[in-house]
């Protein structure tokens, strides 16, 4: 059975009241951190498309369904714009450095080493950075 923990990470990012669920704002809110840009009409109607439960709000299952759905090369450009979020350096790596710019920004306080802890996690070649292929397999 494949594991749902991308999918996870993905929803904790966007979960802002840490209810499990994605709403309307918090689907508009986390696409303008990735720089992408909802009206929030359009949010709405997409929470209420892909809603399955009809409590409108995303869940997990709905995620995935949207995530797993979606054309190979949608997915690859939603994990590209994802992974530039927390590319906050620009090097094409997510770096200790840049991985605690971006857990700041999220409320999170990590020292360096905590993120290189992290880093290490997914760290497939050893070289102290999650490139983008790294990243892919991660969220995967």
């Amino acid at each position: 059975m494949k594991s749902n923990g991308g999918f996870e990470r993905v929803l904790s990012y966007f979960d802002e009241d840490g209810d499990g669920k994605i709403s309307p704002s918090e689907l508009r809110r986390g696409l303008g951190l990735m720089g992408g840009e909802l009206l929030q009409k359009e949010a709405e109607v997409a929470v209420e498309l892909l809603d399955s439960d009809g409590d409108g709000l995303l869940g997990l299952e709905d995620l995935v369904c949207l995530m797993e759905g979606g054309e190979e090369e949608e997915k690859v450009k939603g994990l590209r714009d994802a992974f530039q979020v927390y590319d906050v350096e620009g090097c094409g790596f997510i770096t200790p450095k840049s991985l605690k710019r971006m857990l700041s920004s999220l409320g999170e306080s990590k020292s360096i080493d905590e993120c290189q802890v992290m880093i290490n996690q997914f760290d497939l070649n050893g070289d102290g950075v999650i490139s983008f292929e790294e990243f892919r397999i991660m969220m995967q």
